[in-house]
């Protein structure tokens, strides 16, 4: 599926646990609670969720938030993503996936959980996003 090693079954529970913690801080208006955790190439973990605005247009999205505190922390690449949200097929939009792109590249792993430790999907950002221009 990808040349870049999947996350460790360690990881990827600290992340699940981690994306589900934070989702119950989002502020949304909507009804969709989101979590992301971020796993950094050197094995950190870092956690958005989403902030809704009033006026839609100024939403924060919870993949954005993650990967902007790995950037905060000096981080530079994304090696997996972590979404919780409890909705069926629910992968980043398109604006969530340039930025896994940019930080993780398109061997970044995304994983979609609509329970917690209830892994849904497996992707590579390439696989969500395969004519982005690398």
């Amino acid at each position: 599926m990808t040349g870049r090693s999947s996350p460790s079954s360690e990881h990827l529970a600290e992340m699940s646990r981690r994306a589900w913690a934070v989702r119950g801080q989002a502020r949304v208006h909507g009804k969709t609670l989101v979590g992301c955790a971020v796993l950094s190439e050197a094995g950190e973990v870092f956690v958005g969720c989403n902030i809704e605005h009033r006026f839609r247009s100024h939403d924060i999205h919870a993949e954005v938030a993650a990967l902007s505190g790995l950037v905060s922390a000096g981080g530079t690449t994304v090696a997996a993503v972590l979404i919780a949200a409890e909705r069926e097929n629910f992968t980043p939009c398109g604006a969530c996936l340039d930025w896994i792109m940019e930080l993780g590249g398109p061997d970044c792993w995304v994983v979609c959980e609509k329970t917690q430790g209830g892994l849904e999907a497996t992707y590579t950002a390439s696989e969500l996003m395969p004519h982005y221009p690398y």
